[in-house]
């Protein structure tokens, strides 16, 4: 996961490639220079700047520090924080100023156009009622404290995420298996209704500046046309459905096997993840043995990074990677101040999983620490998009299941390597397909959610799960089990931006393996030890921060605007 406290929505451009071609941005074109105007808009941005970086770096401590504590005034003071920021952004006068100079059209550098444009859409996403966005940081901060300090009851026994996902893998007593999954979705019932009036507090500002709801402002602010990226959706349901059909046919024989119930009998306890969001353990390889030692998944993690010439030991040093009480117990990984003090939140156990959430989480702190900051003025210190960090992410969380990647960092041998190497693929590519189908239910049930949250949302979300998922609801249930999924509540409708970067991760993965390694052996090949896959990465994507639009960056860097069809040789066919 990627926190840049900088967008509360992203706003950088996202042209649909797959479906359309090249999108086109929405940048102002320039017309003749007006020396005056660009006078004006470097002054503007001097003052801007005055103000926001003191907050900026403020916030981000303040976050990071909450995270850790889970305490009460920590999270007040970030919302403190986010509110003084929401104010900079939402002051009419300076946005009357910028709007000025944006329709004049008359800024000709390149860099001062893309600050403009970034700026413009940020003050434009803020021009509402500043009263409604303070309750709605503040609300936003008053949930997520209640996810951080929630601990599972079962039996009396307060359990947190990872031992929830930790019964839910290794067990195979029925009644406990649906004993811990019930008492992991309570705390659903503690946040729905305040995420019901989240939503509508969303909502309402959403339509106070002109749109329909808070989702299709989201996209639309973020220059994504709502259509093409249902469009996208309904496309990626085709290519992907009957391949997952097949797996979870496969799933289901397995898991009646192991149960010893019914393939009907199925619930969605039964398959080994909260929200079925991560690819069960039916193939025979069993990763998880690799990887008994919590500081040797960070060691790995460090020497992987250093090999592909992307050192991160100084980020390591400053992250927090344990498990605490009342800790975060998710992931992400935050850039305190857009000068190079990048950190990760983890909470490792020895498993394949927490393996593959560091490779993933010092892939967004790797791309994060090689910006440019020297050059690049400080808005444009960013990704290009929000999902191209999640691409690279995406890539390098691969190599957890990967056999090349465990030969080659010397945790198995060759013959290990071989014995393993097919199983571990599929494992791969059932994550992929699993998780392909989970985020359409994400998307899909926000979406919904947004354009009428007074509908009923506990049957809204168990009909996509059972259409997209494939697995039965519980019968006779109804609680608002939608609501134990953190995302909904601080990261809103942003899943999509997983799928765009799974797809941007093929495509980066078969360019570097041709035209860096210049190997076709895409199974067998991991990058360890190939300085010159980082020394690519930091020239053609991380260097060059959100100084290009993303689909420009990515024909730089690749030769081809976003395709899918990388995504689909990989793993679907």
């Amino acid at each position: 996961m990627f926190i840049r406290n900088f967008f509360t929505v992203a706003v950088l451009t996202i042209a649909l490639a797959f479906l359309t071609g090249c999108g086109k941005s929405d940048k102002p074109e320039s017309n003749k220079s007006n020396p005056e105007m660009e006078k004006q808009f470097t002054e503007f941005v001097k003052n801007f700047e005055a103000k926001y970086i003191p907050l900026y770096k403020e916030s981000n401590v303040a976050y990071w520090n909450a995270a850790i504590s889970g305490k009460e005034e920590d999270f007040n003071k970030v919302a403190e924080i986010q509110n003084k920021i929401t104010a900079i952004f939402s002051n009419k006068e300076d946005f009357s100023v910028l709007k000025k100079i944006y329709d004049s059209k008359s800024v000709n550098d390149e860099l001062k156009k893309r600050e403009l444009e970034l700026m413009y859409l940020k003050y434009k996403g803020n021009q509402a009622d500043p009263k409604k966005l303070e309750a709605i940081n503040n609300m936003q901060n008053a949930i997520e404290q209640k996810y951080g300090n929630f601990r599972a009851d079962v039996n009396g026994k307060k359990l947190t995420d990872n031992e929830i996902e930790e019964k839910l893998l290794n067990s195979t007593d029925n009644k406990e298996l649906e004993a811990v999954w019930k008492a992991h979705k309570k705390i659903g019932t503690i946040v729905a209704d305040d995420l019901k009036k989240l939503v509508k507090m969303r909502n309402e500002i959403a339509k106070d500046m002109g749109y329909s709801n808070y989702h299709e402002m989201s996209l639309k602010l973020s220059e994504q046309d709502p259509n093409e990226i249902l469009k996208l959706f309904d496309e990626l349901d085709a290519l992907t459905r009957d391949a997952f059909k097949g797996e979870k046919d496969v799933m289901d024989a397995y898991f009646a096997d192991r149960y010893k119930i019914k393939k009907e009998e199925l619930m969605p306890w039964h398959y080994q993840n909260r929200f079925f969001q991560e690819a069960p353990k039916i193939y025979k390889v069993d990763l998880d043995k690799y990887y008994k030692d919590k500081d040797a998944i960070v060691k790995m993690t460090d020497d992987f990074y250093k090999g592909i010439g992307i050192p991160v030991d100084d980020l390591i040093r400053n992250s927090d990677l344990f498990e605490k009480p009342g800790k975060n117990q998710h992931a992400f990984c935050t850039d305190l101040n857009n000068e190079g003090d990048v950190r990760v939140l983890c909470n490792i156990v020895p498993n394949e999983k927490w393996m593959g959430t560091m490779l993933h989480e010092f892939g967004h702190a790797s791309y994060d620490k090689y910006i440019d900051n020297k050059n690049l003025p400080f808005i444009l210190r960013d990704a290009a998009h929000t999902f191209t960090t999640e691409a690279i992410a995406m890539m390098f969380e691969r190599g957890a299941t990967n056999a090349a990647w465990l030969r080659d960092m010397k945790v198995i041998d060759d013959n290990e390597a071989k014995k393993i190497a097919e199983d571990a693929f599929k494992s791969l590519r059932l994550s992929q397909l699993v998780f392909s189908r989970w985020s359409q239910v994400m998307y899909r049930f926000e979406k919904s959610m947004y354009e009428n949250p007074d509908q009923d949302l506990n049957k809204l979300w168990w009909d996509l799960v059972e259409k997209y998922q494939m697995i039965k609801r519980p019968e006779g249930r109804n609680e608002p089990d939608w609501a134990s999924k953190i995302h909904i509540a601080t990261v809103p409708c942003y899943y999509h931006n997983y799928h765009m970067g799974a797809l941007l991760s093929s495509q980066l993965y078969f360019y570097i393996c041709n035209n860096v390694l210049k190997t076709k052996e895409y199974k067998d090949q991991f990058f360890v030890g190939k300085p010159e896959v980082g020394k690519y990465l930091i020239e053609k994507v991380y260097a060059p921060g959100a100084k290009y639009y993303w689909n420009d960056m990515i024909e730089k860097a690749t030769g081809e605007k976003l395709t899918a069809k990388y995504y689909a040789e990989q793993f679907v066919k």
